[in-house]
């Protein structure tokens, strides 16, 4: 009896100890004990236009005397959907403190819609744009609390159209004529995300918001690109990272 009455506090010990310890945290397949490591990405792209129209934005549109649209009513930009996929190279500067390089390909369309004051004049336009993308970010991390480590992040990034060099625009008549992008430009990009470890990977899913410096709009004489004194690009952006 007073063998047990030592026991039982020994056996107490080592129970709570086994009910309360904490997991072994996961390798995460080494990516945070290197200075450069590598991965990949996948992402999905939601994106919209800002549009500052022009000062005679209703005027109709007039080509060799001929009055060929109504006065505009609205010109708007729908949310549209695309996907990227990319690479990762990152560089530790410190534990809580790395430089990311991740280019991707874009598959992205935008779209504008214009109405009229004559209905069956009301249209909208597709912006196709095929990118390449360059982003360096700085990524700040919280300290790793099991598997689990949060983050924000942000930078700027260049996105490089590279769609067919040939002008649609080139033999189209006024109404035909399409609404075009520049072929390159800048963004800022924010955001956070969260590192997951894994045994052999880690995990890092991310939301990003960026917006484009300056006007994106190539200005061409047609009846969709007259009325538009500049157009930026805001985009939101899911991403997985596999490191």
């Amino acid at each position: 009896m007073n063998k047990l009455r030592y026991l039982l506090p020994v056996l107490l010990f080592f129970c709570s100890n086994f009910l309360f310890a904490q997991s072994v945290p996961s390798w995460g397949g080494g990516a945070d004990l290197k200075d450069l490591s590598f991965g990949f990405s996948f992402t999905y792209v939601s994106s919209y236009y800002k549009i500052n129209k022009a000062p005679d934005w209703r005027k109709p549109y007039v080509n060799e005397g001929t009055k060929l649209t109504d006065s505009v009513n609205s010109i708007s930009s729908p949310n549209a959907q695309g996907f990227a996929v990319g690479f990762l190279t990152r560089y530790r500067i410190t534990d809580h403190l790395e430089v990311r390089v991740t280019p991707s390909l874009v598959f992205a369309d935008h779209s504008l819609v214009y109405t009229y004051n004559t209905a069956a004049q009301n249209t909208s336009k597709s912006v196709q744009a095929t990118l390449i993308e360059l982003p360096l970010l700085l990524k700040l991390k919280s300290d790793r609390i099991d598997d689990f480590r949060g983050y924000i992040i942000g930078g700027f990034k260049y996105s490089q159209n590279i769609g067919g060099k040939s002008n649609p625009n080139a033999n189209a008549s006024p109404l035909d004529k399409v609404v075009r992008n520049t072929s390159g430009y800048g963004s800022y990009e924010v955001g956070l995300g969260c590192d997951i470890y894994f045994e052999f990977f880690k995990l890092s899913p991310e939301i990003k918001l960026s917006n484009s410096f300056g006007d994106v709009l190539l200005h061409e004489d047609s009846p969709y690109a007259n009325p538009i004194n500049k157009l930026s690009l805001h985009s939101f952006m899911f991403s997985l990272y596999f490191e």
